[in-house]
């Protein structure tokens, strides 16, 4: 038995016609199959969750963003079911660092569904598993504003966001422990990537890589605004990591002390300091 869980309200309405697609897929195939929605993140959980406690499952199919695919990740990865993200949010970047394409869902499900799934790394933020970009500083700032804002609705909620902060951001200082050191630095943002992307495929960290049991960790340290302007676009080819005042080093293990709030997989994971931990093969999943 297949659990789909499926987000009707992801993507301004792409959530159902995804849905609508997968599910039409495991029924002409006839595969069984059982559908997962909710009025809320709780409510989806929870049932998702009796089900999987009271038999064997195939695999768990999320229909929806990255915030779908993250809630999926706390249970599936504990009871050690695969799943697979279909692209119906507006970030999709745990789609995209997996490697799938953002329109071909036949061809992605095709995959799920006649091969076995293969272990990949993940993250693990104080008990919380993510799977592509742990972050703190300025992109968490514009996460808070954006987030109390009705509107605009959309990513264009995110650009008035930045444009509400960034003319009074100030740099961070951050106490910063890898597996190597321990060190001081002040940073307009920090990544720790365990994927290569976020924010709608902003290749934050361009390297990172999924198999090899270590996080990059980009740390843009303090620019002018005018700079940061001309290195944000940067982010999307991920050719901002030549910049003199961006840092990447790996490490398995990161420890963070700020006066700052962090994110993972978009999701607030809440005020440091935070814990994580690169966990090799913790997650089975299809990767291209």
């Amino acid at each position: 038995m297949w659990a789909i869980a499926i987000n009707p309200t992801a993507g301004h309405g792409r959530g159902i016609a995804v849905g609508e697609k997968v599910v039409s897929f495991f029924a002409a195939r006839n595969l069984n199959y059982q559908v997962f929605s909710g009025h809320s993140a709780h409510e989806l959980r929870t049932s998702l969750e009796q089900f999987l406690d009271s038999g064997p499952c195939e695999g768990i199919i999320s229909v929806g963003g990255d915030g779908l695919a993250h809630l999926i990740l706390q249970v599936a990865v504990p009871r050690h079911i695969p799943f697979a993200a279909m692209p119906a949010g507006t970030g999709n970047d745990i789609v995209r660092t997996l490697g799938w394409s953002l329109d071909d869902i036949e061809s992605h499900l095709d995959r799920v569904t006649t091969t076995a799934a293969a272990p990949i790394d993940l993250g693990n933020v104080d008990s919380e598993w993510f799977a592509a970009i742990l972050s703190t500083g300025f992109d968490s700032v514009v996460n808070e504003r954006a987030n109390s804002l009705s509107w605009p609705k959309g990513p264009q909620r995110y650009n008035v966001a930045i444009a509400m902060e960034l003319p009074k951001f100030k740099p961070l200082e951050y106490e910063i422990s890898v597996d190597t050191h321990s060190f001081t630095t002040k940073a307009m943002l920090i990544a720790v990537g365990n994927g290569r992307s976020y924010g709608g495929g902003m290749y934050v960290c361009p390297q990172a890589q999924m198999h090899d049991g270590l996080f990059d960790v980009m740390i843009l340290e303090p620019v002018s605004k005018i700079e940061f302007l001309k290195v944000f676009p940067k982010v999307y080819s991920g050719s901002h990591i030549t910049h003199p005042q961006v840092k990447i080093l790996r490490t398995k293990r990161l420890t963070l002390v700020a006066n700052a709030i962090a994110y993972a997989d978009g999701e607030r994971i809440g005020p440091a300091p935070i814990s994580a931990e690169c966990v090799r093969d913790a997650g089975l999943t299809w990767a291209l």
